[in-house]
């Protein structure tokens, strides 16, 4: 199957609290930003990639792929207001049977990760990576109280790449947009759908910058898979 990937880079990213947007903080000297990109670059199953922006930062987004050399790059758009349409503005000009959304802010995916996630969606229509909740989960009622106790191994902390029928997300996305229905991913969007989205187990040092102990944290863990010798 023929895969593209959209790597969404439209978020504000309020909750970080820095002076510039998440995909142009450094990263051990690097763009956020670039460490993302490079994953899927290295990523044999994708041939090519779209950027989704924030409105107004298309050339700085463009200086980063021009100077990192990412050819699969092949087109930079605008976002929209919600990841939602940002999403579906990336896909509108994609023409690959297969399709990954990635967030931006995970810079410490891996390529075999992304390879895992296509060929789980291969065999299942669609997957999600994602790890194993490590703390026990409570259900409140809103006011303050527990109500509920799910069960700790069926619950799953869900991340990016998921992996989709292009064609199928698409769908999904304009089915919810014509309801008026959000969802915080897109496996959420196909859940609507009726359709089951395969799990890939991931690793948990593939986090999302978010807010500000996140970014040295990042810096801990590429610093250890560097000193480890291990790219993937």
């Amino acid at each position: 199957m023929d895969w593209g990937a959209v790597v969404v880079a439209a978020g504000r990213g309020t909750r970080m609290g820095a002076a510039d947007n998440k995909p142009y903080l450094k990263l051990a000297g690097r763009a956020v930003l670039a460490h993302t990109l490079e994953a899927f670059e290295r990523c044999s199953s994708v041939s090519s990639i779209v950027l989704v922006v924030t409105s107004g930062e298309r050339k700085r987004a463009s200086e980063i792929v021009e100077n990192e050399g990412f050819g699969k790059v092949k087109m930079i758009v605008p976002g929209g207001a919600e990841r939602q349409d940002s999403v579906y503005a990336g896909l509108a000009v994609l023409d690959t049977e297969g399709v990954l959304v990635h967030d931006a802010a995970r810079p410490l995916v891996t390529s075999a990760q992304i390879e895992a996630c296509c060929m789980a969606a291969e065999a299942h229509g669609s997957s999600a990576l994602a790890v194993q909740v490590k703390d026990t989960i409570k259900v409140s009622d809103g006011n303050g109280f527990i109500v509920a106790t799910p069960e700790r191994r069926t619950l799953w902390s869900v991340q990016t790449p998921q992996a989709f029928l292009r064609l199928e997300l698409m769908q999904a996305h304009r089915q919810a947009q014509e309801e008026g229905a959000s969802a915080t991913d897109d496996a959420m969007l196909l859940e609507r759908l009726g359709r089951k989205v395969a799990i890939v187990e991931g690793n948990y040092a593939n986090i999302k910058i978010t807010t500000p102990e996140d970014l040295p944290i990042a810096e801990l863990l590429l610093a250890r898979r560097q000193g480890e010798g291990v790219r993937e």
